[in-house]
């Protein structure tokens, strides 16, 4: 059967993607389940991560949001039998790429699929939907009556981070990249408190929270991504808060959830988090998989995260199903552009 392989380059633009053969084991480990695969979502593969941890291969699996169904279980396997539809995302070391035909995965990392939940909708939502919870629940402790800034509110990521927090009774504020974005945003249901068109001017974003907040600033903020300097003016650039303005809506005690891996604070932004005090924590989408310390918790998140999008609490923008033949361009176009998605239907 065929998967689909990264071969990492010196350079992102050395970054190639093919798709070789490869083959399963003939008898499963202890724990192991051997699933067929109807959907792999793709993301962005984290070179530099898989790096930092000593994963080292010439060909590095791609396509870790699976959903499928359980074709045969090891003998010590206690949660699974045959024909269960399950879900859930590879470890980072797996053997496996998602666009195969058949993975084996640990019992541990995959959770039930509801009958009624698309394999599409799931495996291109699961990780957003996973970061969403970690951000809000794990490092937020979000509770009703929150205040929450969700920048970006119309990516992926976004999108189920305002849901999530719509759901749990907090006042959500968000921005817009684009009049369309804006219009979507307003559009929502349950509604969201104020969209703030940034597209139109990002200075914006600082009074208007303010305003909205009675000058106290809001609870939890989540980014998607930072300006560390004033002076960027790409037009992509200008669309990011300044980590400034970020730390200025806080309130106090508040929450920044940061996405951005290269984060510096200088003395004055650490002084007035301090004044406030405010805290930062980094959100690494991968930390469940890399860690196997809190592996119960993470199966229950998945196993909420699973049963909120059947029930209609999370609904995920509809991912347009790619189909394999398309998976090596369409994985080129998600490594460059690291916050698009994709969806290969197998």
């Amino acid at each position: 059967m065929k998967g689909l392989y990264c071969k990492a380059g010196v350079s992102d633009a050395e970054t190639k993607f093919i798709i070789q053969e490869t083959t399963l084991p003939e008898v499963l480990d202890s724990h192991q389940v051997r699933v067929q695969v109807k959907a792999c979502g793709l993301s962005a593969v984290d070179l530099k991560l898989l790096d930092d941890l000593g994963i080292q291969r010439d060909f590095i699996p791609v396509g870790r949001e699976v959903a499928g169904v359980v074709l045969q279980v090891g003998p010590n396997v206690a949660f699974f039998q045959p024909e269960d539809e399950v879900v859930g995302i590879l470890p980072l070391d797996s053997p496996c790429s998602g666009l195969c035909d058949t993975i084996d995965v640990d019992e541990h990392y995959i959770v039930q699929k509801p009958e009624k939940l698309s394999s599409v909708c799931v495996a291109g939502a699961l990780r957003d939907a996973l970061c969403a919870y970690t951000a809000l629940h794990t490092h937020a402790h979000m509770a009703a009556g929150h205040t929450l800034l969700v920048l970006d509110g119309a990516s992926s990521f976004g999108l189920m981070c305002i849901q999530l927090a719509c759901y749990h009774g907090v006042k959500v504020f968000t921005t817009s990249h684009s009049q369309q974005q804006h219009t979507f945003l307003e559009q929502l249901r349950p509604s969201v408190a104020r969209v703030i068109p940034v597209y139109k001017d990002p200075s914006d974003l600082l009074p208007l929270v303010l305003e909205e907040t009675g000058g106290l600033g809001v609870d939890i903020v989540i980014d998607s991504g930072v300006r560390l300097q004033e002076n960027k003016e790409g037009d992509e650039m200008k669309l990011l808060p300044h980590k400034h303005d970020i730390i200025s809506v806080l309130g106090v005690g508040g929450h920044w959830v940061t996405s951005h891996q290269g984060l510096q604070l200088d003395p004055p932004d650490c002084r007035l988090l301090y004044l406030k005090s405010a805290s930062v924590t980094f959100l690494n989408p991968e930390v469940w998989t890399a860690s196997s310390a809190q592996q119960g918790r993470y199966l229950h998140i998945l196993k909420d995260i699973v049963d909120k999008m059947s029930t209609g609490v999370l609904r995920p923008q509809p991912e347009e199903a790619v189909p394999l033949y398309e998976a090596t361009v369409t994985m080129e176009t998600v490594q460059r552009n690291q916050k698009k998605k994709a969806v290969i239907q197998l």
